[in-house]
């Protein structure tokens, strides 16, 4: 049985990775800022509840008073802005919680993982393109791409492997959100909205939170043994 460790686990993509492997019969353990959301994700199963601030280097310690072997930096977030009218705070804010919460995840999962272990990222299609409306946001997947891809060549020798999954829109909360603001801003039905925001998709729909899982499950399964420091999409053919 696997110890497994999921950031950002109380809802969204974050509650779907946890139920998954908690259904595969892994030990699963979800952290996030807020205890409700992670008690709804693990309710009905023996998942392990932890509050914790990713971008808290105690905090982030604290998580790790076992190993686990298979660690899933999921948390993350954003606010939109063109480049101009980012403040410095939103800009730092943004890099905290997506980059340095990563590293921080990853820095300390290395001190106990052991051969086979699976670092994985959730990232996005915005670490492979740019976007004008999300300059910070982009540049923080950007980074945790070029940090995937670092500590990859780290892990190499040691039997382990860390890896990105970088999906597009999703059917969580969070494109609820954004198809709500494209709405509002554009004075578009909801119809409308949601056409705009999967308009980068070929497949023309948001993708379903399960299929980003499936590419996690893989990633951390033995038959991915030899994928390392690799960018995954999962975006119908928009990257």
């Amino acid at each position: 049985m696997r110890r497994v460790l999921i950031t950002g686990g109380g809802t969204g993509i974050g509650r779907a990775i946890a139920r998954s492997f908690a259904a595969s019969g892994d030990h699963v353990t979800i952290c996030g800022r807020r205890l409700g959301p992670l008690q709804e994700t693990a309710q009905g199963s023996q998942m392990q509840c932890r509050v914790a601030d990713v971008t808290d280097e105690g905090a982030v310690r604290d998580l790790f008073d076992t190993g686990f072997d298979v660690v899933i930096a999921n948390a993350g977030g954003g606010v939109a802005g063109k480049v101009r009218h980012v403040s410095l705070a939103d800009w730092n804010a943004t890099l905290a919680v997506n980059l340095t919460g990563t590293f921080l995840l990853f820095r300390e999962a290395l001190r106990n993982m052991g051969p086979g272990g699976r670092l994985i990222a959730i990232a996005s299609t915005a670490s492979l393109k740019g976007g004008a409306s999300i300059p910070a946001y982009a540049a923080a997947k950007h980074g945790v791409l070029g940090l995937v891809r670092s500590v990859a060549l780290d892990v190499a020798g040691k039997g382990l492997t860390c890896n990105a999954v970088c999906p597009g829109f999703v059917d969580t909360d969070l494109a609820e959100a954004a198809i709500s603001a494209v709405q509002k801003r554009f004075d578009l039905t909801r119809e409308a909205a949601l056409a705009e925001v999967i308009s980068d998709n070929p497949m023309g729909r948001l993708i379903a939170p399960e299929e980003v899982v499936a590419a996690v499950q893989f990633l951390a399964s033995a038959g991915a043994s030899m994928v390392n420091g690799h960018a995954l999409s999962v975006s119908g053919g928009e990257i």
